[in-house]
């Protein structure tokens, strides 16, 4: 496969990814801000998509309209859905003869709907929910059109690689900065912030489904972080990243192939063997940093070695 067809696959692939994690994060703070409307701030959202500097996104932080308006329209913001779809489908048409014609036009449905000023208008006027809701199950429809139709061969395997390297990125990147929200206080008892955090990336009833005696924040930590069966848990992510990287295997491009593979297992070693205690006597700041970083020298080497980056 030819690199700049892999490059596109994999960052069509993290750009979805991207957007659903935004948009999942955004339904669920509002839906706690109109419970909390006085002391609810969105710096932790900001912080976590944005590269907005402290006093601009101290601006931004008490005005939910405004945040969803910046974080899903605004043009001049690199991260917002808009955008992120907009690079999505293009990376989409540079590669149409190794996608499906149903996955092109799932993907080019999500950005007309993205774009539709109807819609940016609701965004404004009525529940946002509502609104938040259609983005999200546009990027439902694209997870279930990529199961379906695509061939499983190497894009396919690019695609899973892309997701899985930014899904678990932003796991650990969400418990990183709603723990430094709260101090990284493991004796905090407040059940509505643990449940509104398990709300943003969907764990809440397999919480409740696991752990029967209430909220705690090391089983928010554990879930998140280790169990296996939680689709967005670190562990998981990593476990399919590598899963599919070892599709790539073959007698072309060795000596990468060894490199990379070696990144990746080091880091579900790291997170495999680990436990709450663990985590916790390392600091779970350190933690998650030092599997970010990992992670992020997973996706520099694959510009490197796949994507002819220099």
């Amino acid at each position: 496969m030819l690199s700049r067809v892999a490059d596109s696959l994999f960052w069509m692939s993290r750009y979805i990814e991207r957007t659903d994690g935004i948009l999942r994060m955004l339904k669920i703070n509002y839906a706690s801000s109109q419970d909390d409307v006085h002391e609810f701030s969105w710096k932790p959202v900001l912080k976590t998509f944005t590269y907005l500097e402290e006093p601009e996104a101290n601006e931004l932080a008490y005005n939910s309209r405004a945040v969803l308006q910046f974080m899903v329209t605004d043009k001049e913001n690199p991260n917002s859905v808009l955008n992120i779809v907009t690079h999505a489908r293009e990376n989409a048409r540079s590669v149409q003869d190794h996608i499906t014609k149903e996955l092109w036009q799932c993907l080019n449905d999500y950005y007309h709907t993205v774009r539709d000023e109807h819609l940016i208008q609701l965004l404004h006027r009525e529940d946002p929910v509502t609104i938040l809701d259609t983005l999200i199950k546009q990027g439902l429809l694209y997870y279930g059109i990529t199961d379906i139709t695509m061939a499983r061969g190497e894009g396919y395997a690019f695609i899973n690689i892309g997701k899985f390297l930014e899904r678990s990125v932003q796991s650990a990147d969400i418990l990183d900065i709603k723990f430094s929200d709260v101090d990284y206080d493991f004796a905090k008892t407040d059940a509505t912030y643990w449940k509104y955090l398990l709300l943003s990336i969907s764990g809440y009833e397999l919480y409740l489904k696991t752990y029967r005696s209430g909220f705690d924040a090391k089983n928010v930590v554990e879930q998140i972080v280790l169990n296996r069966d939680f689709p967005r848990s670190v562990e998981y992510s990593v476990s399919q990243l590598h899963r599919y990287f070892q599709r790539l295997k073959g007698d072309k491009n060795v000596e990468a192939y060894r490199k990379i593979d070696f990144m990746i297992g080091k880091i579900r070693s790291r997170v495999k063997y680990s436990t709450v205690e663990t985590i916790m006597e390392t600091g779970l700041h350190a933690y998650l940093q030092a599997v970010k970083e990992d992670l992020y020298e997973v996706g520099n080497a694959f510009n490197q070695h796949y994507f002819a980056y220099s």
